[in-house]
């Protein structure tokens, strides 16, 4: 069957349908074989819950075709610039579908990175927030690594850090998208850098497939071991959310039905739980990572996950996970 015939097959209301929510991590993109635009955002985004605004993150989508090659990831803020100031302008009880703009920079240039994160300023009118340049590496043929092709541990080399210094210039964050084995190289780039933003995508990249798969209990402890050091940094922000890939190797789409809510809770909530315990309240927000995460279930089935696994906690905790951060760290309106 086809994927929306499948993720049909579970269908649920949603969850405190009334509380407000910024999704601060997703995608668009046109590509011959995958198409996820503001529409499809929207048909998500729509399906029950309330999401009031949301974040776009870079996914190497409609980078300008010439001129200088380090400015041509400017054309990616254009392109979700305009195809979503409709959305925007339409005001009050609709989603402001990329309230806030993360786009790409080629941080190795040094210095020499400042022209582009002038232009990415410009072009988002207002909107742009901060630079994701992946660095998500590991020796397996089974994994595939970052669509920026990083070398090995970018996070420590010079030319990279000194490209990265130039964001607190401009009071621009820093998306990081790496796996679970680099969060130690993370936490030295945020000890030598303290006064800039850094948000760790997808609660730190944890693998289960290739070389990890199987060994869930032994990835576990030493990701929470090493979160642990890197919530010593207060600088860092911690997205709760992107277990949904494929590559974390809960195979959900190799199941002859998605999961129920109560199923992602249950995946899900030991990774939450601990991001939430060692990072504090105040340091984490909910993410869908839509479409990237849609293989594994849909987006009403996600957020009522998110809403299970913190129905314990209090109305102020909960908005702070599910709003207040990500409207604070990407200084939405």
């Amino acid at each position: 069957m086809d994927h929306d015939t499948w993720l049909a097959q579970v269908i649920e209301d949603p969850i405190e349908p009334e509380m407000p929510i910024i999704d601060p991590h997703h995608h668009l993109w046109d590509y011959p074989k995958s198409r996820y635009m503001v529409d499809d955002l929207l048909a998500d985004t729509g399906s029950g819950h309330r999401i009031v605004q949301t974040v776009f993150v870079e996914c190497l989508s409609q980078y300008r075709l010439d001129g200088p090659t380090e400015m041509r990831p400017v054309g990616e803020t254009e392109f979700v610039r305009h195809i979503t100031e409709p959305q925007i302008k339409k005001g009050s009880g609709a989603t402001r579908v990329a309230a806030g703009i993360v786009g790409f920079a080629d941080l190795t240039l040094g210095t020499v990175v400042r022209p582009v994160l002038e232009a990415h300023i410009d072009a988002g009118d207002g909107r742009f927030r901060g630079i994701r340049h992946a660095v998500s590496w590991v020796d397996s043929e089974q994994i595939n690594n970052a669509h920026t092709h990083p070398p090995r541990g970018l996070l420590l080399d010079s030319r990279f850090r000194e490209g990265f210094a130039c964001l607190k210039t401009y009071d621009l964050s820093f998306d990081a998208w790496l796996y679970h084995p680099q969060i130690p190289e993370l936490t030295d780039l945020a000890r030598a850098f303290p006064d800039t933003r850094i948000i760790l995508d997808h609660v730190g990249g944890v693998l289960g497939i290739g070389p990890f798969a199987g060994q869930r209990e032994q990835v576990f402890a030493q990701w929470q071991k090493d979160m642990a050091q890197l919530a010593q940094c207060e600088n860092v922000t911690v997205k709760l959310g992107g277990l949904g890939m494929k590559l974390c190797g809960f195979d959900w789409h190799r199941q002859p039905t998605p999961p129920t809510s109560e199923d992602l809770a249950r995946a899900f909530g030991p990774y939450i739980t601990s991001c939430i315990d060692t990072f504090g309240v105040g340091r984490c927000m909910f993410e869908s990572n839509f479409p990237v995460d849609k293989p594994s279930c849909a987006y009403t089935v996600l957020w009522n996950a998110f809403k299970r696994i913190t129905s314990d906690l209090s109305i102020d905790e909960r908005t702070a996970l599910f709003h207040d951060n990500a409207a604070r760290i990407y200084r939405l309106d």
